[in-house]
Order: structure tokens, then sequence, then C-alpha cells
């Protein structure tokens, strides 16, 4: 499948809520950085037998490979040069990606190559912006992302950043996942070991935010959009609040 993988059988791992959840069910989570976005949403997916499609992963395998392609992400950041920003563009589209969709088991890979851990590194999300604003190559994603919900039957939880107001405004649920700044802060660092300094993690939870807002607005919620604050609650109570606006969405779409 272009973009990605359906793994078999998600209904029949052990411990979902599938009976509740059957059918056609896109959950859409957008969120800031550090509001826990990815692992929730994965955990999500896993307990309701769906696929699971981080779309942030994408724009970050598109980073390594504009990266590893020799293309300037500081001066198309900076839309100093039209040129190199043309070529976010260009390998957007020639990007030769693949993704496993299993919420068990994440792969990335470009080129056959596994980048499944190198994504994660600071280097990528110190540049993951120059992609990230760039409207042409988002536009290109935004495409193979909506793709991939299809060739999933409809049955995915899809999160980023722009999922309930632009990739897939028809979901059945529509969610923003959001937390205090002093909060996200504090999960990135500890989602990276503690090797990261404040001023760093400032760097790469706020003003990130600050960068990616000026194309897409992840910090408000669109009309039709359930906001869940996670400042207050632990993991597992924010995935349950999460799974209890998905249950009323789908009844309310049921009536």
């Amino acid at each position: 499948m272009e973009g990605g993988r359906v793994s078999a059988s998600a209904d029949d791992r052990n411990g979902t809520e599938t009976d509740a959840f059957d059918g056609e069910l896109v959950v859409a989570i957008d969120g800031p950085s550090g509001s826990g976005k990815t692992s929730v949403s994965r955990a999500v997916a896993q307990r309701l037998g769906l696929q699971f499609l981080d779309t942030g992963a994408m724009y970050r395998a598109l980073t390594w490979y504009c990266l590893d392609s020799g293309i300037d992400l500081t001066a198309a950041t900076a839309a100093a040069d039209e040129k190199l920003a043309s070529d976010v563009v260009e390998a957007a589209v020639e990007l030769p990606l693949t993704m496993g969709l299993d919420p068990e088991h994440e792969t990335v890979e470009v080129d056959g190559q596994d980048i499944t851990a190198a994504i994660r590194d600071p280097r990528i999300s110190g540049a993951v912006s120059a992609v990230a604003t760039n409207t042409a190559a988002r536009a290109v994603l935004v495409e193979r992302q909506r793709r991939i919900i299809e060739q999933t039957g409809r049955r995915v939880v899809a999160e980023g950043r722009d999922i309930t107001t632009v990739v897939a405004p028809d979901a059945t649920a529509r969610i923003l996942l959001t937390a205090s700044p002093e909060a996200r802060m504090g999960r990135r660092g500890h989602q990276l070991g503690g090797t990261q300094s404040k001023d760093e993690l400032h760097e790469q939870v706020v003003q990130r935010d600050a960068k990616d807002s000026t194309v897409v607005d992840f910090m408000t919620a669109a009309d039709g959009v359930t906001t869940v604050d996670s400042t207050e609650l632990d993991f597992e109570q924010t995935v349950d609040a999460v799974i209890d606006v998905i249950r009323a969405s789908k009844a309310g779409a049921a009536t």
C-alpha cells in the first residue's frame, strides 16, 4: 500500500473494545507539541482495534529525507531561497516512504531504510518546522494521509496538527488534545530521556508551536472539535477521556 501498511486482524487483538466501536470509525486528534497526542492516540487505537497514523512521523521522515539529500532547511525555513523551498516540495512528491500502521509496532522506512528511531533525534526535531511550515509540501503529505485513511477501510486513529480541520474534517470523532506549556515541556523532556536543557525543550515545544501555528491552527478547537485538556490527568485518565469523547461522537453519529 502506498504510504502505509495495514496490519491484519486488528479487531482480533486481545483487550480491545471493538464490540462498541465496530464499523467505520475515523478518529482525528490534533494538538501541540508535548501534549501526548502520539502516545495517547496509539493507546486508543490499541484499545479500540484500530489502525494508527502518526502524521507527525511523516513530516519527520520528510525532514530526514531532505537533510539526507543535502537540502539546506535553514534557508528554507527563512524562505530566503525559493529554490530550496521548492526542493522541499519536490522531496515531498518523490519521498519513498513506507509507514506501518500497527499501533503496537511503529515502523518508518524511507527507500527501504528503517529510520523509525532516527526521526526522533533532536536534529530532526530542530529542523522539522522547515518542512511543516512549507504549505505546498504539507498539501502533498495531506493527500497521502487521506489516501492512507481510505486504505484502512476508514478504521483508524490519525493524529497531528491539522487532522480535525484539513485531513479528516468528516471524521467520526474530532478531538483537540492539549495541556499547559509546563506540562508539555515536562513530557517532552521525559520522552527524550532527560537529555535536553530547559532552553532546548522550550525551542522544541513552545517555539516550534509558534512557528507551525503560522500555517495551521492547532491551539484552539474548531467548530465541532472537542477539547481534552490533560494537564491534570495521568496517561490512563487521558486515554479514557479520549475514548469517552469517541463513544459520545459515535453514538451521536448513529442517531
